[in-house]
């Protein structure tokens, strides 16, 4: 008997998913608990897995749909695999799978992400050489093809329509009434990483040793702006009507680049996690996003949120406020420059800071006194562990 395969319920104030991507197609075989679509939310994007094991029979929503909580996508028709059915890696094993039982040198396997990029492009994914065990097409030998010269210099001129994701339209929704609501304003600082930098290369390998993971720069900067808003609590605090809302903890942001989008997963009191901690979790962030496996619980909430545009090589920028929050601080790259030391001029690694912060909350002696603070405990990083 067929099994429909419906979109679950993923939080109270959900309604309706974005479908993404399907990573198996009609008539595949699939393994209990294989991911077979993802979905996306205004918020978070996540994966459905197959309840049994059997053959996609139907595919009732496909990529770019909307469908509301409980209805059906697809249908499943359990059972063992039948001999020579076409199977499709778990998507959590893709790129580091054997080649499909089905393959054969006729025709070679297309990832589902491949298909679809070249659905995108306007090309035959079929002709497209593939780079990947076995000869699988894989989505980087499709965007390959789409720069390559010969498909520059065919092509016809074209307009392409893509629906915005849920993410992307919550991002632009959010950015815009930010910046129409609040009276944001942006103040500049620039600190010296000579001082992390040292501990960094000095302790390194045995921080490693003891706890598993690399003792980055995020969490010298998020034990910072914890020390700031103890300061300055002010900058934490939040618009609710005619009354400004404290509280007594402290829920950081952290923003990373993910595939369909930023995101903003949220360290929960951020003032009681040690360096360790801190790096650990914005590692799982990290690659949870990649996967798209950060759920709702993840991305509420948070008093203040951190930025680190460095990473892609920005040096300078003036980061939004994630409402409701009143405040946000920018990193940027870290640059070797000349400058003034006792009287002599000596090559520091600097870093250009960022402060965006709503005026109708904070001032702006104390977002500058906040954004100095933040730089004199990473330029002398023992006031983190004094508490001076």
């Amino acid at each position: 008997m067929s099994m429909e395969i419906k979109v679950p319920a993923v939080g109270e104030s959900i309604t309706e998913v974005f479908i993404g991507e399907w990573y198996v197609n009609p008539g595949d075989w699939v393994d209990i608990d294989q991911e077979i679509v993802g979905l996306e939310t205004d918020k978070a994007t996540f994966d459905v897995v197959a309840p049994q094991a059997g053959t996609l029979e139907k595919v009732i929503r496909k990529a770019g749909d909307k469908a509301e909580i409980g209805e059906v996508i697809a249908v499943l028709k359990p059972g063992p695999a039948p001999a020579g059915a076409k199977t499709t890696p778990k998507a959590s094993e893709k790129g580091s799978t054997s080649v499909p039982s089905s393959a054969s040198s006729a025709e070679p396997v297309v990832m589902p992400a491949a298909a679809r990029a070249a659905a995108q492009g306007g090309i035959n994914a079929q002709d497209v050489r593939g780079t990947g065990p076995g000869g699988r097409i894989l989505k980087e030998d499709v965007q390959r093809e789409l720069e390559s010269p010969a498909a520059s210099d065919g092509a016809a001129r074209e307009t392409r329509r893509v629906p915005m994701s849920p993410i992307r339209q919550t991002i632009a929704k959010r950015l815009v009434e930010a910046q129409q609501n609040a009276a944001l304003l942006t103040t500049f600082n620039e600190c010296d990483l000579s001082a992390v930098k040292r501990l960094r290369e000095q302790y390194q390998d045995s921080f490693v040793k003891r706890h598993g993971v690399k003792l980055g720069f995020m969490s010298f900067f998020v034990k910072a702006v914890v020390e700031a808003l103890n300061v300055y609590p002010q900058v934490g605090a939040q618009i609710d009507g005619t009354d400004l809302v404290f509280k007594n903890y402290v829920d950081i942001g952290i923003a990373i680049g993910a595939g369909k989008g930023l995101v903003v997963p949220v360290l929960r009191n951020a003032e009681r996690m040690s360096f360790a901690q801190i790096e650990k979790s914005i590692a799982n962030f990290a690659e949870r996003a990649k996967q798209n496996k950060l759920g709702l619980e993840d991305l509420e909430g948070g008093i203040f949120t951190i930025t680190n545009g460095g990473v892609y090589g920005s040096l300078l920028s003036t980061p939004i406020v994630n409402p409701p929050q009143s405040g946000v601080l920018g990193m940027h790259g870290i640059v070797d420059r000349p400058i003034a030391v006792n009287g002599q001029v000596e090559i520091r690694p600097m870093m250009y800071l960022a402060l965006t912060y709503d005026h109708r909350v904070v001032d702006g002696r104390e977002a500058v006194s906040f954004l100095k603070r933040i730089a004199e405990v990473i330029e002398d990083p023992t006031r983190l562990i004094l508490e001076v």
